[in-house]
């Protein structure tokens, strides 16, 4: 009995570690996703992923926060809660696409209801944020 009660903090830390893998591992995922698409937003679900990571795997974290493409939003967020002008832009632009490609679709009006909702909340959000550094 004594082998199982010894064991379980150890269980215990590597179930914990798998949740903040595997929840950093989808929102990494997910900002992946968003770079294409725009209903997604990729810089609070990289940030995510590098907290999780931190939390599982800190090599997956360091590796995340000094790659090219995720690096300087990380960056950016932990030292000013900043989202580059650059960014802002261009996810407001591809909000605005998307928008215009269900419009043109033909969607009903109940869709484009809940997607000019739930876009307008993303775009206020993202465009809230401060700029940072010039």
């Amino acid at each position: 009995m004594n082998r199982w009660i010894a064991f379980l903090p150890t269980l215990e830390f590597s179930l914990r570690r798998a949740f903040w893998f595997t929840l950093g591992a989808v929102a990494l995922i997910l900002g992946a996703i968003g770079v294409v698409l725009p209903v997604l937003p990729t810089t609070p679900f990289v940030i995510l992923a590098a907290f999780c990571f931190g939390r599982s795997v800190p090599a997956l974290q360091i590796w995340l926060e000094n790659t090219q493409t995720f690096g300087p939003l990380i960056a950016d967020w932990r030292e000013h809660g900043a989202i580059a002008p650059r960014i802002k832009a261009l996810a407001v632009a591809m909000m605005v696409s998307a928008f215009g490609l269900s419009l043109a679709m033909g969607m009903s009006a109940k869709v484009l209801t809940i997607q000019g909702l739930c876009l307008l909340a993303a775009a206020t959000y993202v465009l809230t944020r401060p700029n940072g550094p010039l």
